[in-house]
């Protein structure tokens, strides 16, 4: 089954002939914390006449990486400030959400060195604390497309002092969806081609049987930190982002490029990138003091 936002915060289904069914919840997190998908309203919508939006707006979106060793060795190209071991943990800003076709919006006073990092997305299906990998699959409630816009200039100077969030935490900086797969309908998790293109030229081509944790481990290894239905935590990219590409000058992403990140039996999600000019109708505020200069 595919859940979806729509059209100020509706909830649906998608059913095979692309209807969306709307479903009697207020919001997508009352759903799962209601353990049970709730009864169909009566009315229907053509998908393709309906606007998506971000399928959840969890309370706590658990940010992880390094969970790809193949991200690792690439980051050898460029000589990255650190290494990218497995269990890299900080929480997302939830307020940075966009969803499909919604514009990533360019801060060019912050950042000139925007990039892509295509992962996979886990909706936690119920709370729970303090549990292992063996019951970790018993909190899986859906599966999503996540691309985890990061400024690359910030995070090399938050990452001087080993930690980094604020690079990846700008609005805007969180596109989520299409919409919620359902596990029945991905036996396999871990059996899923991935695919980011930049206006329609491959940039990252992997595949989620790279990664060097399993998913229950990855759940069941933040745990303790305790889930509520509803939440999300993320998966790691995989290699191919433009930072650790000699030619990553070129690669960077600017106004006017669309991203497509695509995983197997999940989904598309589209999303242009726009300058702060057209995304606010001005222009952008003044650099500030500690914000990387181009080129430095």
């Amino acid at each position: 089954m595919k859940l979806v936002t729509f059209d100020g915060g509706r909830v649906g289904r998608v059913d095979a002939d692309d209807v969306v069914v709307e479903l009697d919840a207020p919001n997508m997190r009352s759903l799962f914390e209601a353990g049970a998908v709730p009864r169909a309203t009566g009315r229907t919508f053509p998908l393709a006449e309906v606007r998506l939006r971000a399928p959840i707006v969890p309370r706590k979106l658990f940010h992880t990486a390094g969970n790809f060793r193949e991200h690792e060795e690439e980051s050898k190209r460029v000589g990255w400030s650190h290494k990218i071991n497995p269990w890299i943990f900080f929480f997302q800003n939830v307020d940075a959400i966009v969803g499909p076709d919604e514009p990533v919006v360019y801060p060019e006073h912050l950042t000139s060195e925007l990039d892509y990092e295509l992962e996979l997305a886990i909706v936690i299906a119920k709370a729970g604390k303090h549990f292992g990998p063996e019951e970790a699959e018993d909190y899986i409630g859906g599966f999503l497309v996540f691309n985890d816009i990061t400024a690359r200039d910030i995070q090399r100077r938050e990452m001087e002092s080993g930690v980094f969030a604020f690079s990846k935490a700008i609005d805007t900086f969180c596109p989520l969806g299409p919409w919620i797969v359902t596990p029945d309908e991905i036996p396999d998790p871990h059996d899923l081609a991935m695919e980011l293109r930049v206006n329609g030229e491959p940039r990252q081509v992997s595949h989620m049987s790279r990664m060097a944790v399993t998913i229950p481990e990855l759940i069941a290894h933040f745990s303790p930190l305790g889930y509520a239905a509803g939440d999300v935590i993320t998966t790691g990219t995989v290699s191919g982002v433009a930072g650790f590409d000699p030619n990553a000058a070129s690669l960077y992403l600017r106004p006017g490029d669309v991203m497509e990140a695509e995983i197997e039996r999940v989904g598309v999600m589209r999303n242009p990138v726009i300058s702060w000019k057209e995304a606010h109708g001005e222009p952008a505020p003044p650099r500030p003091d500690w914000a990387p200069v181009p080129g430095v």
